[in-house]
């Protein structure tokens, strides 16, 4: 039996692509400290090299434990006077197995294990199995930290790992040098410059950046960089460079403004800290008054804007850049905005990036959330070539998201989503979504969709108050398609024909393949008399969806054994749906 360490940059694609030959070089550096010094003093030997990483054997887990520990160290020492976008930071795994060994290399499953160990250690972290765990005295040997049974590529069953720390006086182990990149981008939103040089003209820049701030605040898309930061760059001439190395943020939102009587004209510009250059710019006129007590439109005007040009810029850099080199966040944003185009091509791709993300980062609970929305997406588009399949994949998902972050809203949602439309456990959904708003109270998607369980279940009034209560907690979300859509499931539950039929022309405006809206605005004109158009409106979405029948529909769709099923099922019918 022997210890194996494994050794491996994290995000070593994207640091050859910007700076290939300093890379190599303080690898290289790296390699001569574990060769010369680190093995020779822990009894190890080299195994292999892997190009951007190491895999070495010990005789026993404390030494192989007090290597990797050096190994940090000496990481520390490369990184010296160099960027920190730049520093290489690396991921440990060790585990104790049998191997099979000859003078160059090493084989077997428990080498295996002891690689997919390594991802899940984040930058500068090492995780190492029970096995080694149990050859450590904690407190002496290293601190440890429980991860529980955690899911590894390639490996069935779940696997028990420990983080584990130098010894020492903490009670936690802190995260490495670097915490786990970030899953949303940072915007910094500094002081507006009045062009005006009258005094009382000052304030107005000031209200202006903070209602942005404020709106931006709301986005669950985005982290926003508070005021009280980014006041300090009031009046200064900073540059983008500048202002974003001191902030870490990832785009830059300035401007300068002019008043001309009772009207106030704003320029603005969005600038991407990654190569400086503008992503959009645009200017708004708006009354100075109703801006400065809140009630002019102008700032979810620019919101808006502004939160639509992030999302058209990453999706852009997603799919322009292969995924290995594409940040974390940007990564989720793109999955996101083409998981929700619900175009084949843009769908699969979608699952593509989470999938990347998941391996990538497999302890972090959103991108398994996501990936778990997927799958239920795909089943509701009628996609899924085995529904069940699908279904088991999205509870698995949901559930690998909840043993990493039991309290994560999203995934709660995205766990009552799939027991709603896939199992019709709709108590047990319920129960997701309650604990979801008992989480966060203003989670827009645990309303909508708590809202729509009750519309399937005959309970319309309730149903409506809550996906119009998401309605207003999520005015720029960028798939407000998907609220319209739901919320105009909810209006034909209440009878509210007219309603539903303004909800779901608007979510097909944004988006006209999502096959849901399409059936709820047929069902609203039936029920309305407007016979001819829900005629032409299920001759559109029998293009999508060629298979659909009312017997399929009244099988999987959420209110098919309640009354609501059976009118929604009679006017599809009506409207022209095969039997």
């Amino acid at each position: 039996m022997r210890t194996l360490l494994f050794v491996d940059i994290f995000e070593s694609v994207r640091l050859m692509e910007e700076n290939e030959a300093g890379t190599v070089q303080r690898w290289r550096a790296l390699v001569r400290v574990v060769d010369e010094d680190i093995l020779p003093r822990f009894e190890g030997r080299l195994v292999k090299s892997l190009g951007d990483g190491l895999l070495m054997e010990f005789p026993q887990a404390p030494l192989a434990v007090r290597a990797a520990f050096a190994v940090q160290t000496a990481c520390a020492g490369i990184n010296e006077d160099v960027p920190q976008r730049q520093h290489i930071l690396v991921r440990e795994g060790a585990h104790v197995g049998h191997l099979l060994a000859d003078e160059r290399d090493i084989y077997g499953a428990d080498v295996n294990l002891a690689a997919r160990l390594t991802g899940l250690a984040g930058p500068g972290e090492i995780v190492v199995s029970a096995d080694v765990r149990d050859q450590l005295v904690p407190v002496l040997d290293a601190d440890v930290e429980d991860l529980g049974a955690c899911y590894l590529k390639h490996i069935q069953a779940p696997v028990r790992a420990y983080r584990i720390g130098p010894p020492g006086p903490r009670p936690v182990i802190e995260p490495g040098p670097v915490s786990m990149p970030q899953l949303r981008p940072t915007v910094a939103v500094v002081p507006f410059t009045g062009l005006n040089e009258e005094p009382e003209h000052r304030v107005i820049g000031e209200v202006l950046a903070d209602e942005i701030i404020s709106s931006l605040s709301r986005s669950s898309e985005l982290n926003v960089i508070s005021r009280l930061s980014t006041s300090v760059f009031r009046g200064r001439d900073s540059s983008v460079e500048e202002i974003s190395s001191h902030l870490t943020a990832n785009y830059v939102l300035s401007g300068s403004y002019r008043k001309a009587g009772s009207k106030l004209r704003i320029n603005l510009e969005l600038a991407s800290a990654s190569n400086l250059t503008i992503v959009w710019s645009d200017s708004f006129v708006c009354s100075a008054s109703a801006l400065i007590s809140g009630k002019d439109g102008a700032t979810a005007g620019i919101v808006t804007a502004v939160s639509l040009a992030i999302m058209a810029r990453e999706l852009e850099r997603a799919q322009s850049q292969a995924l290995p080199t594409v940040e974390s966040y940007t990564l989720l944003m793109g999955a996101i905005a083409l998981m929700h185009r619900l175009s084949l091509q843009d769908f699969d791709k979608s699952r593509q990036m989470l999938q990347v993300l998941t391996e990538r980062m497999p302890r972090q609970a959103v991108p398994w959330a996501w990936l778990a929305k997927w799958h239920i997406l795909r089943v509701q588009q009628g996609w899924a070539d085995d529904q069940n399949v699908d279904a088991q994949l999205a509870l698995d998902c949901g559930r690998r998201a909840l043993n990493i972050d039991p309290r994560c809203s999203l995934a709660l949602v995205v766990m009552g989503f799939a027991q709603t439309n896939l199992l019709k456990q709709f108590d047990a959904a319920q129960e997701q979504y309650d604990l979801a708003l008992s989480v966060n109270p203003n989670d827009a998607m645990a309303w909508l969709l708590k809202g729509t369980l009750l519309a399937f279940k005959d309970g319309g009034k309730l149903a409506v108050e809550h996906t119009e209560h998401a309605l207003k907690l999520s005015p720029l979300d960028p798939h407000r398609y998907f609220y319209d859509s739901l919320a105009a499931t909810a209006a034909l539950s209440a009878g509210k024909y007219a309603r539903a039929i303004d909800l779901a022309k608007r979510s097909l405006r944004a988006n006209r393949t999502h096959t849901s809206t399409y059936r709820a605005l047929a069902i609203a004109q039936w029920q309305s008399g407007l016979e001819q158009e829900a005629r032409e409106t299920v001759a559109e979405l029998m293009k999508l969806e060629p298979g659909l029948t009312v017997a399929k529909y009244r099988e999987r769709h959420p209110s098919g054994g309640f009354e609501t099923g059976r009118v929604w099922s009679n006017a599809l019918q009506g409207a022209g749906v095969p039997q």
